[in-house]
């Protein structure tokens, strides 16, 4: 980046770490901040309105839609959340190509399953072949958000379910005394009232969502720990080396940074929850009423 940097052996110390942290490595490794903070972006509000229909699937007196909610909730919430990152990307991907498959080749006469091998026909491929890296990496990274979203889904669709069953029943008879059928009640009572209830339930779950992004790399997307475990052990002619193990600085950096997230969150959320909490009756809303009081 810098002119002085064609030979940084014979540079001082402050003109040689500058071309070490502007090279284009480490361009990649400041990017994969951004990349980390935009599956945060996309992710929550997906596993939130996944969380929403489940919850809603969860209250459903329909059985079969009922069954299928809790089989959702619980057979994600029992497995650990590896398997899912591994497997989801997985089993969709290749369900996509096996339909793929059997639309543009029909006339495919060689199994799709060869022992270990899936096999498809080159235009049922995706991304398609010869794509070029950002197409392939926009894959990744949209198998991730999948990935990411039916996990956290489901414990934000447990969230919610419970915050639906505290809103005050006294509440929701009231309103179909008035006439209100069960969907009105619903909009009406239920869904402006439970954010409260639920608000410190997802909280924790955007908590955990934060410390699972460094899992990214199982679904090959090249993440910030991905980076800082590479770059602290680089070995490269352009920089003195063998210099010392510097993981533990860059480890160090990301725990500042993880940290830093983590609180920034906290207090979001902290006013979230004091702006949803006035004039509701809860412990919350009545220390509110209280610090307001002359």
């Amino acid at each position: 980046m810098f002119s002085f940097c064609t030979d940084p052996s014979i540079l001082p110390d402050w003109q040689w770490f500058a071309c070490l942290f502007t090279n284009a490595t480490h361009l990649q490794f400041y990017r994969a901040f951004g990349v980390v903070l935009v599956l945060l972006a996309i992710t929550a509000p997906v596993a939130l309105g996944m969380g929403l229909m489940g919850a809603l699937a969860l209250r459903s007196r329909i059985w079969p839609v009922s069954w299928l909610g809790r089989g959702y909730v619980n057979i994600v919430r029992g497995v650990p959340d590896i398997v899912f990152f591994l497997f989801v990307p997985i089993a969709l991907g290749q369900g996509i190509e096996w339909v793929m498959h059997q639309i543009q080749c029909p006339d495919w006469d060689q199994p799709i399953r060869q022992g270990n091998d899936f096999i498809v026909c080159r235009e049922a491929r995706i991304p398609p072949p010869n794509s070029p890296v950002w197409m392939r990496d926009a894959y990744a990274f949209a198998m991730a958000v999948v990935a990411y979203a039916l996990v956290f889904g489901a414990f934000a669709a447990n969230t919610l379910h419970g915050a639906m069953q505290a809103v005050p029943k006294a509440q929701i008879e009231t309103a179909e005394a008035y006439g209100m059928t069960r969907a009105q009640a619903f909009r009406r009572i239920i869904l402006p009232q439970m954010w409260v209830y639920a608000l410190p339930g997802l909280s924790n779950i955007w908590q955990i969502l934060i410390k699972a992004t460094p899992l990214l790399f199982l679904l090959g997307i090249q993440d910030i720990v991905y980076w800082a475990n590479f770059l602290g052990g680089e070995k490269t002619s352009l920089f003195t080396f063998p210099h010392p193990d510097w993981r533990m600085w860059y480890f160090l950096g990301l725990l500042v940074f993880y940290l830093l997230l983590t609180w920034v969150s906290e207090r979001a959320f902290a006013r979230l929850g004091d702006r949803l909490s006035r004039g509701q009756a809860t412990a919350a809303g009545e220390r509110i009423r209280k610090g307001a009081a002359p």
